[in-house]
């Protein structure tokens, strides 16, 4: 199965750097993309290189980020609706970011720190509304306190616009999401952050299966419930707040990434994390192959992509007769 997602992504990362918005079709993608390596090419071949590829490399890793930070988050909370995005986690990346921008942030490794810390910001925030008696207790109730969260942090990045007309595109593009316009570049300071994710989340997969089963069951097991819960929030903020940093706020990633995997694996948490790997980078470089098609030449923003395709997944769980067991 997983062999066959990854032909898939492949597939699917062929047709990101065919196809686009503007005058370079598929044709002239393809032959720039077969003397890639000689000086011909002209414009096909700027095109490739300057704006598809790092835009299909940012929604690779942005994907799977989002994608594991929402199986993650739904582990921990025990909640199937749990999604960064709908809770906050994303909001508070992308407010962040913009305070910081406002403030004179100049550098991407520095907008990166700040996104992770304002990601760190929403997840304490939702676990502290998942503790909260009546809260918790109801996934429905929960979201809605995120929605909450997540309206407050976009009303006050939309005052911060009006405040500061300067900067306010560059602004703008935080509240939205895309991966149009992105460099390579943007990428870089992520990898330090990512790295330690990824190694996190390899030790907590164990831990996170055991604490499914129950809290007693896993500290028979020798875990320890309080630091795994940390642990995690720690990998789901360094997660988001880096896919933010790098992409904006995407939303409802986190929520169909994390279902379509436990349809396909089963609730084991550990399968369901080694799926997200090419399921969420599957789900954003589609979107974005649309958002460039859909209304040539312009493009939609990814985000509106990403909740029409989000938001009936959300609607069937909600409706269902019972939510997936987790």
């Amino acid at each position: 199965m997983w062999l066959g997602l990854t032909g898939l992504l492949a597939a699917i990362a062929l047709s990101s750097l065919l196809y686009g918005a503007g005058d370079i079709g598929p044709a002239r993608a393809w032959q720039a993309l077969q003397h890639m390596g000689t000086a011909s090419g002209g414009e096909a071949r700027f095109v490739l290189t300057e704006l598809r590829m790092p835009r299909l490399w940012i929604g690779l890793v942005v994907g799977a980020a989002l994608g594991i930070a929402g199986a993650l988050l739904q582990a921990v909370t025990r909640n199937p609706l749990a999604e960064p995005g709908l809770l906050g986690v994303s909001a508070g990346a992308a407010f962040a970011v913009t305070l910081a921008i406002l403030w004179g942030a100049d550098t991407a490794t520095l907008r990166v720190s700040v996104a992770q810390l304002g990601a760190l910001g929403g997840c304490l925030c939702v676990l502290a509304a998942a503790r909260l008696q009546g809260i918790g207790d109801d996934p429905v109730r929960l979201i809605l306190a995120g929605a909450i969260l997540s309206g407050l942090l976009h009303s006050l990045s939309s005052l911060i616009l009006l405040y500061d007309q300067s900067t306010a595109d560059e602004i703008r593009f935080w509240v939205v999401g895309s991966l149009a316009g992105r460099q390579l570049d943007d990428l870089v300071p992520l990898f330090p952050s990512l790295g330690i994710a990824a190694l996190l989340t390899v030790m907590l997969a164990r831990p996170l299966a055991a604490l499914a089963l129950g809290e007693h069951v896993a500290i028979g097991l020798g875990h320890h419930p309080r630091l795994v819960r940390l642990l995690v929030i720690v990998v789901v903020a360094l997660l988001v707040g880096g896919a933010t940093a790098a992409a904006g706020p995407i939303a409802f990633v986190g929520l169909v990434v994390p279902f379509a995997a436990r349809a396909l694996a089963g609730p084991d948490i550990r399968r369901t994390l080694w799926l997200c790997l090419p399921l969420g980078p599957i789900v954003v470089v589609s979107a974005d192959i649309v958002s460039r098609l859909v209304v040539p030449p312009s493009e939609l923003p990814l985000g509106v992509l990403t909740a029409l395709i989000g938001a009936p997944v959300l609607i069937g769980v909600v409706r269902g007769r019972r939510l997936p067991t987790l």
